[in-house]
């Protein structure tokens, strides 16, 4: 936990629960940050730390936050690292509840930050998501279960990385694909998370099957899968998701790792 994690020219790798590093145009880029050591949290479990902490991160540039309403998303010591960050792009009703340094987002809307790589700017789009199946109930805001966000990074000779956040809905990613064409890498919330009190216990993230298909649908070439386990409401895991790919004949773009492993963005 304290070796530190080298910095790499455009790679991500996954620490663990939702929680990725991605390293893109000389930014260092934490999504869903959750460093809190296994137990409960709420009315949910921490099943396993991270596969690095805050320390072995080291400084970052930017923190995306798809939603900062459940622990698995955002927990303790994920909430001060996003707090102590230089900024935090989230949607707009979280952005609210954090406070500085987060920037709100509504989908279809985007924030530039400087590359310090001399490439001119990162773009970070923000995109909708829906946590929970498309006929669930919505709140006051329209949203099934709470705000989520996706995001999509790009910039000028870099690939383009689509982070879906807690997203269960493949009609929003056709969306996605329709609007941002030339999605070169993914990193796909894929748990089938459940909860039996919510949806009659639906999947409030994609399962196995609807990541493949959402792979299909963007058409990119790197599928990196996260948010699959550390929790105990995730009702499938690696190997549903490994399956799923292999049955649809998109083994080839599955990229795994053990927690804390690089992966290429880029063949």
């Amino acid at each position: 936990m304290s070796t530190g994690l080298s910095r790499r020219e455009c790679a991500v790798t996954v620490l663990g629960g939702p929680t990725a590093v991605i390293d893109i145009g000389g930014l260092r880029i934490v999504s869903d940050p959750t460093f809190d050591e296994a137990g409960p949290q709420g009315y949910l479990t921490k099943t396993a730390g991270p596969a690095a902490d805050e320390d072995a991160v080291g400084p970052v540039a930017l923190v995306l936050v798809s939603h900062e309403a459940h622990p698995d998303n955002l927990d303790g010591r994920g909430r001060a690292f996003a707090k102590a960050a230089p900024l935090v792009l989230t949607g707009p009703l979280a952005a609210e509840r954090l406070g500085s340094p987060a920037v709100g987002l509504s989908p279809w809307t985007a924030h530039t930050v400087p590359r310090p790589d001399g490439g001119g700017d990162l773009t970070v789009l923000a995109v909708p998501a829906v946590h929970g199946p498309e006929d669930g109930e919505r709140d006051a805001d329209g949203n099934v279960n709470c705000e989520v966000i996706g995001f999509v990074l790009s910039g000028q000779g870099l690939p383009t990385v689509y982070v879906s956040g807690d997203n269960a809905s493949i009609r929003t990613v056709a969306e996605i694909s329709r609007r941002v064409p030339g999605i070169d890498a993914a990193v796909l919330h894929a748990g089938a998370a459940r909860v039996p009190a919510k949806f009659d216990g639906r999947p409030l993230s994609l399962d196995s099957r609807r990541a493949a298909a959402a792979a299909a649908v963007l058409g990119a070439e790197i599928v990196v899968p996260a948010h699959y386990d550390g929790w105990a409401h995730f009702s499938e895991g690696l190997p549903e998701i490994e399956l799923a790919f292999h049955e649809a004949g998109l083994s080839s773009l599955l990229r795994v790792a053990p927690h804390g492993t690089w992966v290429p963005l880029t063949r």
